[in-house]
This record gives C-alpha cells, structure tokens and sequence, in this order.
C-alpha cells in the first residue's frame, strides 16, 4: 500500500480496548507492513492485515484451550513478532498476561508465574520451559505453550499448533471495558520481591492517545526496536506506534549499526546509555584521526556548542534562560562555524546512523547534557519522556514545538503533575524542588495482591508518589533532579536496589557506612565511610587517626586497592547479583551519616538525597574521573 500524503493522525479516543485499536488501524492500513524481522530465520514480514490475523487465531486458539477472560497468562519470552501476537492474543480474549524476558532468573520468573495466579503459560522456546522445571507441576498451571516450532512435551502446545487452533474461530465477544486489567508488569521492589503493577486497558490507551500529542508519525515510516518489548516503556510506544500505522522493525545490540544504515529509520526508542554508546563510538572516530584534523573537529564541536547555547536562547528554549542581544550576536557570530562543522561533521555522522531520523526517543533515566548538544547540533531531535511503570509509564513529555533541553516536558492530556513537600506534602510553586505527584487516567490499578503497597503509593485524592525529586518551569516543564526512593536508575534503565548491596558491603571490617550513588550514570558508584580502626591495626593507618584529617592518606594506593578488592568480593559472593550491580568509582567522606549531621533520620535510616545533596559536587568529580 502506498500512502501518497499524510493524513490526520488516526483517533482511537473512542476505543475501549486495545484489539478496537488494532480493528481501526487495519482497516485502514491493512497492507502496509507491521512487523519486520529480519533476523529471524526465516525472515519474517508481516502486514497489517496478516498481523491482525494471527492475533486473532492465537487469541482464539487460546481460548478453544480453555484460556477465559479474566484468567492470567505468564508470559516470558522476548523480543519477536511472535512476542507481540501472543501478547495482543492474550488481551484480545480479555486475559491478562504477567510478562517477563525469558532471561531472567529462574527464582524471579517462578515468583512471577505463582504469583500472578496465572493458569496459563506462554514461553520463549523449550530451553525457557525446562528453566523452569520441575517447580511448575506445584503450580495451577493447565496450559503450556511454546512460542517456539519445537515439538512441545506431552500435554502443551507451540505456536503454530495454537494458530491453527484458532483458524475459523471467534474470540468469544468479551466484554473488554477501560477498567478490564491488561498486563501485571513486576518492577524491583525494596523488600526485594518484584510488585506486580496492574494496567488496564485504559492506563495503556492514555499512551495511545498522548503518542500523538508528541510525533505524528505517517503511516508507514520505521521504527527500529531494540528495548525489551515487555518492558512498559517500549510496549505502549509500541502500541501507539501501531496505532498510527508504523513498520516495526527488530534489531539487537550486534546488529543495531548495521541495521541503522540497511533500513534508515525515522523513529527510534532507547534509553540514555544507548545514545551515549552512539555518541563515544563517533568520538573514537575522531581520536583516530590525525592531531590536525582532531584539533579541527574539536574546534568546530566547541563552537557548534556555543551557537546551539545561544539559539536556545534566543528560541526560549533555554531552561536558564539569558540575555537575547547577546545570543543573537553570539549566534550570528558563529553560525558560519557551524554551517562548516554541519557540512564536514554533523552530515557524515547522520547519514552514518541511516539519514533519515524524524525523532528520536530517550526514556528510563536523565539525558546528560552534553549529549543533548551534540545530538542537537547534529540536527538529530532527541524526544524525552518521564514516567514509571506504575504511570503506563509516561506522564510528561517534550514536544516538537518545546523541545527544551534537559527538562522531562510538559504533561500528557489528562495527566496531572505537581511538586510537594516529602514530608507534609504541601504544593510548592514553579521553580522549587520536591516531591513530584503525579495524577490521571494512566495510573496504575494497583499493585496485584498488595494494598499495602498501592495505598502507600497513591493518596486517597488519585495522586502517585513517584520517588522523584523536581520542580516544574512557569510553562509546566518538568525538571528531575534526584529520587527519594532508594532505587537507583542507571543510564542503560536497570533499576537497582541498592540496600541489599549496601548490607553486603558494610560486612566489610573496612567498612562503617556505605551509600551506593549512579542515577542516571553508567555504572554505580559509593560513598564510603571506613573505619579506621580496622585500617589501623592492619597498618594502614596511623593509631588515632580522625577521619576528617586521613582523606588524603585513605586516597592512598595501597589503601584504595584493599577497598576495590573488598567492594568487588562483597559484591561477587551476593546471592543473585548481576553485571549492573558492580561497584564502580567510590569516594571516602569526612564525617559519618548521623542524626546530629541530618543525614539520617531517627530511626537510623540513611537520607540519600541530604547526602547526595550535600556531597553533589564530589559525586559529579567521581564520575567524570571514571
């Protein structure tokens, strides 16, 4: 099908569900193709109207097997077009599925399997069901399905047997309202046991409806995909992207630069740590050209940095703001400059990345300033969104028209935003930093089988604790500086907990205190405080030493090399760790965490933001030393 001219973006406001939204889209874009593969063996391309198709025969395969609407189906499998045909199956005959990516540990996916209540399981291939074996014969599971063409054990199926299952039969006419839940996504929590966050139909129509308030992408154009689909930040992009008409395309980390040049995309979803891999590639390029050559680049990037500065002034969109006459000097001043750094740099490293980028999306943590400057001065719009899984997840945005640079965006339609106090909740105005409350229609449900939880997350008035720490511009911009929570969010968009890190670590003889630090950086990092008399009879401290006057002889080499290997011990003998949780730079401070310094509190818990605050300058040198 060709589309000659872009038309008015579909609008599903009137969709109940998320098969209404798939009827619509078909029925208007039915040959495009939706789902392109070209990895898989064989190569799998499927048009709307094929996609539409085999949703409706797993669905309805599913349900000649006994599968009900309002049953749950734990789903674990990854990235695939089949992925997403079983995931819409599942919710097209008013199911619910528990997702999760086939990868993840044994004792997390048989949490999430028993918990959930599912009957039902749908699984990447054989290797994914023997993972989990032979635990599943104590749970209430009636159905296995493998997403795979293996020959399933006796009693289960795989995907093609489902399919033809389904051919020439109904979905049932399930009553699939607003409030039918759709998906219970498990987010890290600091018990330690993953939460179910429930979302409805409704909460992941919001994202429908508010992807068009950001992009309006013509039907068609390419996303490449490269974020676990599962995940509640690629799966409602994904699903507004659906809406509009898009071809989605699969790519993985081996192949992302390849694909990027091979399909030129014009849209693309990652979180920061993504674009900063882009970005420290193309510095190694320039590193190895000649010194002459490099000292012209590095000239050309520092002046192109100086007029995109000034035209974000001189656009308002600059979150500091400045003097208008002299950004429009500046600008004319060095707009020759960066019409010559566009011609001999930016334009190679676009038509590098395919050439053709519309937008593209950053979410899961903050964007690094520097990198919004490159990019930007690359004539490659970088889109960021805020929200968590609890939020469907976005609940701000920046748009085309204010694209302000390291803010988060304004609201979504319907979405509420407003700064408190932490601990009375008292609003504050425009410009002070607190507690960012979020409001509206795309709010969880809930967390599955815990009011405890949800009635401490979201205030009898609807409002949401998100954790984060922020404040919102005059024009509704919002800011994130920090987080209350503990959950550390690195740039890749792993959360960590960092307590059960932090206990491990304070086993440590060398080790009083410990408080991990890393949002939004690639790796964690730790303020320590040692203890010196452990140091001391070891001999590697003086007697008597006072902590505030042994800095500089704690920096020692001698000493830093028995706290690298300590830190990396504790870590590796942790039950369950992973690569995210290694420790990477640390600092030693010069006073305790205490009630009397107000860095903890009365029951003898550590303050992370008064010490992230107070100690901010010495965590940005420790990163920028990494």
């Amino acid at each position: 099908m060709t589309i000659t001219q872009n038309p008015k973006p579909l609008d599903h406001s009137e969709a109940n569900n998320l098969w209404q939204v798939w009827q619509k889209t078909v029925a208007v874009y039915p040959d495009i193709i939706a789902l392109h593969d070209p990895h898989a063996k064989p190569e799998v391309k499927l048009t709307y109207q094929e996609t539409f198709s085999l949703i409706n025969q797993f669905g309805a395969g599913l349900r000649s097997l006994g599968v009900k609407a309002g049953d749950k189906v734990a789903l674990i499998a990854d990235n695939s077009s089949r992925w997403l045909i079983a995931d819409q199956g599942i919710l097209a005959i008013g199911a619910a599925n528990a997702t999760r990516s086939s990868q993840a540990e044994r004792t997390e996916l048989l949490y999430i399997v028993e918990h959930s209540d599912s009957t039902a399981l749908v699984v990447e291939n054989l290797a994914t069901l023997q993972k989990l074996q032979p635990d599943l014969q104590d749970l209430p599971i009636k159905l296995i399905v493998l997403l795979s063409d293996e020959e399933p054990p006796e009693g289960a199926y795989n995907y093609q047997q489902v399919c033809d299952r389904g051919v020439d039969k109904d979905l049932g006419d399930p009553q699939i309202t607003r409030d039918t839940l759709a998906t219970l996504i498990y987010t890290s929590g600091t018990s330690g046991k993953p939460k179910g966050v429930m979302l409805t139909h409704g909460n992941i129509l919001t994202q429908v409806r508010g992807g068009t308030a950001m992009v309006k992408p013509f039907p068609g154009d390419r996303i490449l995909s490269i974020l676990p689909t599962w995940h509640s930040y690629e799966r409602s992009c994904e699903y507004f992207l659906f809406s509009q008409g898009v071809t989605q395309i699969y790519t993985n980390l081996r192949k992302i630069k390849n694909d990027l040049a091979t399909f030129k995309p014009q849209y693309m979803l990652a979180v920061p740590r993504l674009w900063e891999s882009i970005y420290e590639g193309i510095q190694r390029k320039f590193d190895a050209e000649s010194a002459t050559k490099r000292k012209l680049i590095n000239f050309l990037l520092n002046a192109s940095n100086t007029y995109i500065k000034a035209r974000r002034v001189v656009n308002g969109l600059s979150l500091t703001g400045g003097n208008q006459l002299k950004a429009r000097l500046t600008m004319f001043a060095y707009a020759p400059l960066y019409w010559l750094a566009k011609k001999l740099v930016f334009d190679k490293i676009r038509a590098g990345i395919g050439g053709e980028f519309k937008y593209i999306c950053s979410g899961g943590g903050a964007l690094q300033p520097h990198l919004e400057l490159f990019y930007e001065a690359a004539q490659i719009e970088i889109l960021v969104g805020y929200g968590l899984t609890e939020t469907s997840p976005m609940v701000t945005a920046r748009r085309p028209e204010r694209n302000l640079r390291t803010t988060s965006g304004i609201p979504l339609p319907d979405a509420e935003i407003k700064i408190v106090d932490p601990e009375t909740k008292e609003a504050f105005p425009p410009g002070k930093r607190g507690l960012v409350m979020a409001r509206g229609p795309m709010i969880m449900q809930g967390y599955y089988k815990n009011p405890e939880a949800t009635n401490k997350a979201i205030d009898a008035d609807g409002w949401f604790n998100t954790g984060d720490l922020g404040f919102l511009t005059h024009k509704n911009d919002l800011t994130i500086t920090g987080r209350a929570k503990d959950t550390i969010v690195l740039s890749n968009g792993e959360n960590i907990e960092p307590l059960s890190i932090e206990d491990a670590c304070s086993s440590s003889t060398y080790i009083d205190q410990i408080m991990l630090v890393g949002q939004d950086q690639r790796q964690l990092g730790a303020l320590i405080v040692p203890n010196l008399k452990a140091l001391e009879v070891d001999g590697l401290l003086p007697a008597d030493s006072e902590l505030a006057e042994s800095i500089d002889l704690l920096n020692q080499d001698k000493i830093r090399n028995v706290f690298r290997s300590e830190l990396t011990r504790k870590v590796q003998d942790r039950p369950g760790q992973s690569i995210n949780d290694r420790i990477g730079p640390f600092e030693f401070l010069p006073e305790p965490f205490d009630i009397s310094n107000g860095m903890m509190t009365q029951t003898f818990k550590v303050k992370r933001n008064v010490v992230t605050e107070r100690y901010r300058d010495l965590i940005d040198q420790m990163f920028t030393k990494a």
